[in-house]
């Protein structure tokens, strides 16, 4: 992959990982159960955390917006949830996750000149993703004040940007004739990640096998369940048009911008991938395709 995707792509995985580091963040679980959240499994602080810039929103928009979560498993935690804690609460306890997580990981240097350089820079790029464009789980939080600390700043923009992405990977899947569990089927398909990565997303065996026919009789998926060459095709274009939606940002930062944005974020990256914080095959792909 070259030119504009490659660049586009190069920048999600950069920031990915700053924005998911909450969800598994040891802070980010004390600040769920302070709320009252059960926290023995990460689904209920997962769902808050995520779904809070959206209001307090029932299970169908949840599965809209999320996508690849099977409508059962959103269910037992949407929208009994915001009973537990309401939207406002739990994002203020968010940026409190995010503050403490943020100084556990890089200390100090929080407040100093790099940090604020890369939040002004990330800011710029996450303004330029606009209403229209970002739909969904990108213009809720597109909509959210920005915090004062600039590496809250940071975090919020790399939300923004990916949850961006996301709405824009939405849009492209269903393009492809993509449900949800063929989305994942079909992902797995590819060598993204083990089918058993998925099963985190909540589809009983029998809806993923029903998924994998359906993708079979398609000549998207071989008799064992690899992809196909046209499945491949079909994913290539998923994720050719997934970067085409998401460019926007990066296009109205301008090359300088990104390349030194890509720099700032350079080292913070490895300390968060380093941290053992994050799981080490994930159902996004990242590092994959």
């Amino acid at each position: 992959m070259t030119g504009e995707p490659a660049r586009v792509r190069q920048m999600w995985h950069l920031m990915e990982p700053l924005h998911a580091v909450l969800y598994y963040a040891p802070a980010a679980f004390e600040e769920a159960a302070a709320l009252g959240y059960d926290t023995e499994e990460r689904w209920p602080s997962y769902f808050a955390w995520r779904a809070a810039p959206l209001g307090a929103v029932g299970a169908d928009e949840v599965v809209r917006t999320f996508h690849s979560f099977a409508p059962g498993m959103v269910e037992g935690c949407v929208p009994a949830g915001w009973a537990v804690a309401g939207p406002g609460a739990v994002l203020a306890a968010r940026l409190r996750a995010v503050d403490r997580t943020y100084r556990a990981l890089f200390g100090d240097r929080v407040a100093g000149p790099e940090f604020a350089e890369a939040a002004a820079l990330a800011r710029r790029a996450a303004e330029a993703a606009t209403p229209g464009a970002l739909g969904g789980l990108g213009a809720a939080n597109s909509a959210l004040p920005w915090p004062d600390a600039p590496h809250l700043a940071l975090w919020q923009a790399a939300t923004v940007l990916r949850e961006h992405r996301g709405d824009g990977h939405i849009v492209a899947l269903r393009a492809a004739g993509l449900d949800a569990v063929e989305s994942l089927v079909s992902f797995a398909a590819v060598g993204a990640a083990a089918p058993e990565v998925f099963a985190s997303r909540g589809w009983s065996a029998e809806e993923w096998g029903a998924a994998r026919r359906r993708l079979q009789e398609r000549g998207l998926l071989a008799a064992d369940g690899t992809a196909t060459d046209t499945g491949r095709e079909l994913r290539a274009e998923v994720e050719r048009r997934t970067d085409e939606e998401a460019a926007a940002p990066w296009r109205a930062l301008g090359s300088p911008g990104r390349e030194r944005l890509a720099e700032l974020l350079g080292e913070p990256w490895l300390e968060v991938i380093g941290s053992g914080l994050l799981p080490s095959e994930n159902t996004l792909g990242i590092g994959k395709v």
